[in-house]
């Protein structure tokens, strides 16, 4: 069922129908904090920034050894890298029609 969510928008729907507000704040904090686990933020930068308590980030940086959890992030880098790109196009692009 979730493989037929294909609609960003579908998606965005499912979630907040399926979890209550809680749940998916939850879900939604965990995997922020798995991110920047994962681009090397210090513990303390991660609980002031995302109000994060030590056993949030424990059970984050755990779900960091799980497959779903490392393909997740996979993910979110490369839309990451793909964003960062498209503006560096644009950008030239830009410069080059104003000469």
């Amino acid at each position: 069922m979730i493989d037929d969510l294909n609609d960003p928008k579908e998606i965005e729907l499912f979630l907040t129908d399926f979890f209550d507000e809680a749940e998916l704040e939850k879900y939604i904090k965990r995997m922020a904090i798995a991110y920047w686990l994962k681009k090397r933020r210090d513990r303390d930068n991660i609980k002031r920034n995302l109000l994060a308590t030590p056993k949030e980030i424990v059970l984050a940086e755990k779900s960091l050894k799980k497959e779903g959890i490392k393909l997740a992030l996979k993910k979110i880098e490369a839309e990451e890298f793909a964003n960062e790109w498209t503006e560096k196009i644009r950008k030239f692009a830009r410069a080059k029609n104003s000469q």
